[in-house]
């Protein structure tokens, strides 16, 4: 016997097949976009997060004895709020994610206007873009014709678990979990309902909601037409932090877990006691069992780790993939003073400031992408596969999957990515020149007669092989300008 676990994340969904012993039998992962639209607003395509879920598992199905699959559980990022049409399936517009920032000026008005203290009380939550409510409110203000539907009962409102609940059983249930519902605004947390008072402050139309379930139990089932031939109970549903406190075995008062994805998040279970913070930490919904019991639990989020180094590879485009940052940070033994503030959405526990941004400060001309990134990641150097020296880009685990430089570091820099062309990458030309050459072609004299020889200004502007070729019509000489010093750092 065996379940389907499928974590849907901020960035990618996976799927893990769990033998009954525990044993993980197999994964599968698929990515999934992130859409920018203004500074401060993150979305996702509800289509991409299903079709990603689909390929995840498909992968994982390739790997495994499907009918050995007993039940399905499903984990997810919270407070991601969607709508979807109740019959077709399709989605009016794109999600607004956890770590959009838009309704700052709504929840100033809301906290102006003297209501903070009354939903704290009611939510154990603060009023914060972080929370589903006010996305809701901005929609209801921003797009009426689309929110009519919503009011008419056309569209359905859900989180990430609900919307995947109902792409799986082709629509026939709207249902979600305490520990999804609890991060909206619009649960009462000590009743373990919805709250008419807040559905009302927010906006919201309670018959668009989903019904509310226990964590566990089976409470779905899905439709083999929508959903890979599988027809499976849906046995277990939890927020992706929640779920990582009950994995983690906190099942006891006291119990704390620190998880690490595209945020840093702390819970501790307070039992069947709803705690109150005075240090910034919000109360929270852990789980609720079939009987009905409440576990609490207190929470502090960080909303950006993992995703900084995301936003190295797809916004800065300084690096070629996640795990080169490690190997960037390894060249230099510390970050030589750079601070990095990974405020790129705004500030989480304990200051709850959404207007707060990113920042990079105590930089010097000294200062490289290296001592940036080594305030990312640090590890400890492993050896030149080719050398046997300490090389800056050698592989950390022995894997074959990202090739070792052909040049040892000992002598000069790489001449070539240590990233396969087809992963994605930056678009400044991967290529590094050593210590000791000029910034550019010297002005007059023939060029040195091999690119091989260290120190040679061709390991630039000659490429040895048909991937640096290909890597030079992107370089500063082939668009025109003059190469800047320390340019490859």
């Amino acid at each position: 016997m065996s379940v389907l676990a499928i974590d849907a994340g901020t960035t990618g969904v996976t799927a893990v097949v769990v033998d009954d012993d525990g044993t993980i039998a197999a994964t599968g992962y698929q990515e999934f976009g992130q859409h920018f639209p203004q500074p401060g607003w993150v979305e996702h395509a509800p289509e991409e997060i299903w079709q990603a879920t689909l390929e995840a598992t498909r992968d994982v199905l390739k790997k495994c004895d499907r009918s050995s699959l007993q039940a399905v559980g499903i984990t997810n990022q919270r407070e991601t709020i969607l709508l979807w049409d109740r019959e077709t399936m399709g989605s009016p517009r794109r999600a607004i994610v956890w770590q959009d920032r838009r309704t700052a000026d709504i929840c100033k008005r809301l906290r102006d206007e003297g209501h903070e203290d009354r939903v704290t009380e009611l939510t154990g939550l603060r009023l914060d873009p972080y929370f589903s409510g006010t996305k809701l409110a901005w929609l209801a203000e921003h797009e009426p014709h689309t929110w009519a539907l919503v009011e008419s009962g056309r569209y359905a409102v859900g989180t990430v678990d609900s919307y995947l609940i109902a792409r799986m059983t082709r629509g026939t249930y709207h249902v979600t979990d305490v520990s999804n519902a609890c991060r909206t605004l619009l649960l009462d947390l000590s009743e373990g309902d919805w709250s008419d008072e807040l559905c009302s402050l927010f906006g919201v139309p309670r018959d668009a909601l989903p019904e509310l379930v226990p964590n566990w139990g089976e409470v779905a089932t899905t439709d083999p037409r929508s959903f890979l031939d599988l027809s499976l109970p849906i046995a277990g549903i939890a927020g992706d932090q929640q779920s990582a406190l009950f994995g983690q075995t906190c099942f006891d008062e006291g119990d704390s877990k620190c998880t690490y994805g595209t945020g840093s998040f702390i819970l501790t279970n307070t039992g069947t006691t709803l705690e109150r913070s005075d240090a910034g930490l919000l109360s929270t919904a852990a789980w609720r069992s079939p009987d009905g019991e409440l576990t609490y639990a207190l929470e502090g989020a960080i909303f950006v780790t993992g995703a900084a180094v995301q936003w190295l590879r797809d916004g800065l485009q300084i690096v070629g993939s996640a795990a080169e940052t490690a190997a960037i940070a390894a060249t230099v033994p510390d970050s030589q003073g750079v601070v990095f503030v990974p405020a790129l959405t705004g500030l989480g526990a304990p200051h709850w400031d959404p207007h707060a941004r990113g920042l990079l400060i105590g930089m010097t001309r000294g200062t490289t992408r290296a001592t940036s990134s080594a305030r990312r990641s640090r590890r400890s150097r492993s050896r030149c596969a080719t050398c046997s020296r300490r090389c800056r880009l050698a592989p950390r685990c022995g894997s074959t999957a990202e090739p070792p430089p052909t040049t040892c570091s000992a002598r000069s820099r790489p001449t070539r990515s240590a990233y396969p062309l087809s992963a994605r990458r930056s678009s400044r030309p991967p290529h590094w020149a050593p210590p000791s050459s000029p910034a550019s072609a010297p002005g007059s004299g023939p060029p040195p007669t091999s690119s091989a020889t260290p120190g040679a200004w061709t390991h630039l502007f000659e490429p040895t092989s048909d991937r640096t070729r290909a890597d030079a019509a992107h370089t500063p000489l082939a668009e025109g300008r003059r190469p800047l010093e320390g340019l490859a750092d």
